[in-house]
């Protein structure tokens, strides 16, 4: 299962390099309207959001590149090093980050804000793809499968003393598939699935996460309290109705809505184009992770097939996780919507990913996902 030699090269995947880069300038729009009156009156500049996401696209876009360009069995063996720099970087923003909100999740790198724990979603998927790789005919056996439990369970301990709870979620869960995936057992999965049930009830009883949860369960008798930000996006999205207001016509987003440019853009997006735009936009995430589990089930190596698999699996999930939480079916989280949430970490990271599995797709050969490459 280690790494082999490097099979013969194709061009990378049109359609999914054509749908990122669609995504992307999409999401500059949405996130103008969206933004611009909060930029207006808190730094005197309309585009201030706009232009600080269009710097991170620039990173984002040479991420890219890298990613896609780099050889494969080279990004491996950087896998473990990655993860190791992640983890610093973890403790780096426990002791000295930038506090926002009562969470310490930022680090301050000049003028703009460096958030780890998305880092720490590639560098999950990275490791996990390599460790499973490496030692997938282990993985039937506890010796096998406890390892790569225990290093995400360590990472995901260091993102929940940053308070935040959404991402350990996403990163858990991601995990969990990628270790299904790669051919562990369902008993030794079931058991583990039930060892997490107490530590996820120890992690809710936290007063500042069960006011969360009753705000979900019923969010107008918080209306003005904890559960004011989630009924402002659902009155966000019944104004909108089938058609929508129109662009830029929100009334919502003129100080109504707490980070409207960021987890709670969509009922902004919602408002302004109604029923029709919401589900054309969530088609448009169903195609990207799609094109994403495509390149994973036509890849040649299982390193290539569980990093493609896991960058779907983490755009799937965290478009999931935030309709989830913006639409009252989740409590809130915190996790960003891909493309049109402001977060310059979190679309270099998300750039980086699509890089990779555009990577993936230039290999050619016979897929390990298929009876034949089994």
């Amino acid at each position: 299962m280690t790494a082999r030699a490097e099979t013969p090269k194709r061009p990378v995947d049109v359609a999914l390099l054509s749908w990122t880069a669609g995504l992307t300038v999409f999401g500059w729009l949405v996130l103008y309207s969206a933004s611009a009156l909060l930029g207006d009156s808190r730094y005197g500049d309309q585009y201030f959001f706009l232009k600080r996401q269009m710097i991170w696209t620039a990173l984002g876009m040479v991420g890219l590149g890298v990613a896609a360009l780099t050889p494969l069995s080279w990004v491996q063996r950087m896998a473990r090093p990655v993860l190791i720099a992640t983890v610093v970087l973890l403790v780096l923003v426990l002791v000295a980050g930038h506090e926002v909100g009562g969470a310490k999740r930022w680090l301050r790198v000049g003028g703009l804000g460096v958030q780890p724990s998305e880092f720490a979603k590639l560098a999950v998927v990275l490791v996990l793809a390599d460790y499973l790789d490496r030692r997938q005919s282990r993985l039937t056996r506890w010796s096998g499968f406890l390892p790569p439990l225990i290093v995400t369970g360590f990472v995901l301990g260091l993102i929940l003393l940053e308070r935040d709870l959404g991402t350990p979620f996403l990163i858990g869960c991601v995990a969990f598939s990628l270790i299904a995936m790669a051919g562990a057992k369902w008993r030794h999965l079931f058991l583990v699935g039930l060892a997490t049930i107490p530590g996820l009830f120890l992690a809710l009883s936290v007063p500042y996460r069960r006011q969360r949860l009753l705000a979900f369960l019923d969010p107008w008798k918080e209306s003005q309290g904890v559960g004011y930000q989630l009924v402002q996006s659902l009155m966000a999205l019944g104004s909108g109705g089938f058609w929508g207001k129109g662009s830029g016509e929100s009334t919502i987003k003129m100080y109504y809505m707490p980070e409207s440019q960021t987890d709670f853009i969509f009922p902004i997006f919602g408002e302004e184009f109604g029923f029709l735009g919401t589900s054309l936009l969530t088609t448009a995430y169903f195609v990207l992770t799609y094109l994403c589990f495509r390149v994973a089930f036509r890849a040649t190596h299982w390193f290539h097939a569980l990093l493609a698999a896991g960058v779907a699996l983490t755009i799937g999930g965290q478009v999931l996780l935030n309709l989830g939480v913006v639409t009252g079916l989740l409590p809130t989280k915190g996790i960003p919507l891909p493309f049109l949430s402001f977060g310059g970490s979190s679309l270099l990271v998300l750039m980086t990913s699509i890089g990779l599995v555009l990577n993936v797709s230039r290999h050619r050969g016979t897929p390990v996902l298929s009876p034949r490459g089994r």
